[in-house]
């Protein structure tokens, strides 16, 4: 059931973006998250469920269905925080100022393509990963 599962929308064509998918899925003991593409038709409809510009927001997306939803550095120490172990040290670095930590975000969203590549269309999950990526 989808309303239980956090859902995280990533840029499908980015290659750090899709290592960081990869990354969070080999962690996720706990089966808590889900995956959509911004660039895809789900990821599109959520977003504009909860009226996010990604025009001007750059940004992987987490979204706890029937709560709230994170963007930049805040979405990512979410996702940190949620998979539990040493990655719950992530806290560490929400003592540090929101525009402090979106700025540095920003800069390394900016740079991504140039820095670890982009790829011709959204990555296509294997048959095992299939049930974690929303359609």
């Amino acid at each position: 059931m989808i309303e239980d599962k956090k859902i995280i929308l990533f840029d499908g064509v980015c290659n750090l973006c899709n290592n960081a998918v990869q990354f969070v899925i080999k962690r996720d003991k706990k089966d808590i998250f889900r995956y959509a593409a911004l660039q895809s038709e789900i990821g599109q409809e959520l977003v504009a469920q909860r009226q996010i510009d990604t025009s001007k927001i750059d940004s992987i997306i987490l979204i706890e269905p029937g709560v709230a939803y994170y963007t930049k550095s805040d979405a990512a120490l979410e996702i940190a925080q949620d998979l539990g172990g040493i990655w719950r040290l992530s806290a560490i670095f929400t003592w540090i100022p929101t525009p402090i930590r979106d700025r540095i975000y920003d800069f390394v969203a900016k740079n991504r393509y140039k820095w670890f590549g982009k790829q011709d269309a959204c990555m296509i999950p294997t048959p095992e990963l299939k049930a974690k990526f929303l359609d």
